[in-house]
């Protein structure tokens, strides 16, 4: 499987997310780094869209409000946007506004941050 440079980064950005969550929160996404080690970041997270239903994980994040940190949202990221369809977009988007997370501050925050970068 080789992966384009973008998959590369939306995957180093999965493995650098689950990472934080350890650090920060001590917790350890397992399942989903399995995934992302079997699949690459890219197919996991369009695995975990195709749900109909949040992860577990996901309600862990939420839990710990650090649905920043999300799959759902790194999906939205406009530099990530041709890597996923619409309908993957459009599920990502609305699990997150289904628990009040804000993705337009979200996406802004991280635009400037990527700008500085």
């Amino acid at each position: 499987m080789t992966m384009t440079q973008l998959e590369q980064r939306f995957h180093r950005d999965t493995v650098t997310g689950a990472e934080r969550l350890k650090r920060e929160i001590g917790y350890n996404p397992t399942r989903f780094m399995q995934m992302v080690s079997e699949h690459g970041g890219p197919a996991a997270a369009r695995q975990l869209l195709q749900g109909r239903d949040a992860s577990d994980g996901f309600t862990t994040l939420r839990e710990h409000r650090r649905l920043d940190v999300s799959v759902e949202a790194f999906v939205l990221l406009p530099w990530y946007q041709g890597l996923f369809s619409d309908a993957e977009r459009d599920a990502a988007e609305r699990r997150l506004t289904e628990h009040g997370f804000d993705i337009e501050r979200f996406v802004r925050d991280a635009t400037s941050q990527d700008e500085t970068s």
